[in-house]
């Protein structure tokens, strides 16, 4: 059973509630749970739901949507890493 905050007015979950399939619903905990606990980013975000779904939805598709998610946020960490020692050299604030 998945941990809730109790509500004020006793409504249900909406982690009870899955439009378009079951595919998170029996896990031990949600993507979005987890995703939302340790602040993860947009592109973080989509590999771990997708990593979490495959075998039961998307299949070797997903797989390679993770690949594809994953070489763009190594790309935007590269381009960010890369300004921030750009603006470093600059002595402008980063």
């Amino acid at each position: 059973m998945l941990w809730q905050q109790p509500s004020k007015d006793d409504r249900p979950s909406a982690l009870a509630n899955q439009p378009g399939g079951d595919h998170y619903r029996n896990r031990a905990i949600q993507p979005v749970e987890y995703i939302h606990a340790n602040d993860l980013g947009f592109l973080e975000g989509c590999i771990v739901k997708r990593i979490t779904r495959w075998r039961d939805k998307g299949g070797i598709q997903d797989l390679r949507k993770i690949q594809h998610e994953c070489e763009l946020l190594i790309e935007l960490e590269e381009r960010k890493a890369d300004a921030l020692c750009l603006a470093r050299e600059m002595n402008l604030p980063g």
